[in-house]
């Protein structure tokens, strides 16, 4: 399914990282920005650990400067905002600069959203592979953005489909109803409210290629975006049951949108169609594997299995294809 793999790591096989021009960037320096420095006691490598919430190379609201720094919109309770984020190594600290209405509400999430409420030292590696992948990268911490539907929309739209025919759908939906994002003009955008989800006619979800379910799905979700929004607050067990209330959102949806917007360790994703495969033949060489069988897998990272299947999935050991890719299709055209 759509949404599998380390959005970064994707981009980067495909070529797909796009620069923020230095000048813009200097430009932005000098634009009035607020802006925090915060020390994370340790490690951190920001691009990887906001790398999740990249749906794909073209994202208009995510972007990685060629200077490493991390460019993101969000819609936050007072409005909307841009934030960049960079580290300094030599240092060991993190600089967040923020734009736009909700700016001083993005930088006082800035901790949680680079992983302060993740302990990564509880973490113990039980697979060798698991153990390298780990070791390889220290500076991996799950973010928290504390924004349920902004998070939710794309993972919805990533149901049953192809990563290109989702990452398409998100591109068209958020350039054609977002707005542009404050501070520096990167050609980057903001996502739609509650509200303008809501009032998407449609024939704009059937140009932006996604079905009637999963623009169902979204509607009533948008619908009640205050109760569902509430989830960010709640444990694991009462989140998801509060974003599965909503029809047309099971336990897939719930888990991806979890991982994100909670930061839960433990939402290991299941009723996928290819990560039971990739986890079974890492860890045991079993390229059919089912959620049973990736669930026993799993098992001894109780609490922090989203991390392990992360750590799997950053090692890029999956089994060879043995058959054609998953049709594609754009129902846009038809």
């Amino acid at each position: 399914m759509a949404g599998r793999f380390d959005p970064l790591t994707r981009a980067a096989v495909r070529g797909g990282r796009t620069g923020v021009p230095a000048a813009r960037q200097a430009a932005a320096a000098a634009g009035g920005a607020l802006s925090r420095v915060w020390d994370p006691g340790g490690p951190l490598d920001p691009g990887l650990t906001l790398g999740p919430l990249r749906r794909g190379p073209g994202d208009p609201t995510f972007r990685i400067g060629e200077d490493g720094s991390v460019w993101r919109t969000t819609r936050t309770p007072q409005g909307p905002a841009t934030l960049r984020v960079s580290a300094d190594r030599s240092a060991g600290r993190v600089k967040g600069e923020a734009w736009g209405p909700g700016a001083g509400w993005v930088l006082d999430a800035l901790p949680a959203l680079l992983g302060a409420g993740d302990d990564p030292g509880v973490f113990v590696p039980r697979h060798r592979l698991v153990h390298e992948s780990h070791r390889r990268r220290p500076g991996l911490r799950l973010t928290r953005t504390g924004l349920v539907l902004e998070v939710l929309v794309p993972t919805v739209l990533e149901q049953k489909v192809t990563a290109d025919e989702a990452y398409r759908s998100w591109r068209r939906l958020v350039r054609a109803h977002g707005e542009a994002a404050p501070g520096p003009d990167l050609g980057l955008c903001v996502v739609p409210d509650a509200r303008t989800w809501a009032m998407v006619p449609s024939w704009e979800w059937h140009r932006a290629g996604v079905d009637g379910k999963r623009s169902a799905t979204i509607v009533r979700a948008a619908r009640v975006a205050a109760r569902l929004e509430e989830a960010a607050a709640m444990p694991p067990g009462e989140a998801a049951a509060r974003l599965e209330a909503v029809p047309g959102i099971g336990p897939w949806t719930s888990a991806e949108t979890l991982q994100r917007s909670n930061g839960d360790p433990d939402a290991v994703t299941t009723g996928d169609l290819h990560l039971p495969g990739i986890i079974g033949y890492a860890l045991a060489g079993n390229r059919d594997a089912d959620d049973a069988v990736m669930l026993e897998l799993l098992a001894p990272y109780a609490g922090q299995r989203h991390r392990a299947a992360r750590l799997v999935l950053l090692a890029g050991r999956t089994p060879p294809r043995r058959a054609p890719r998953m049709y594609r299709s754009d129902i846009s055209l038809i």
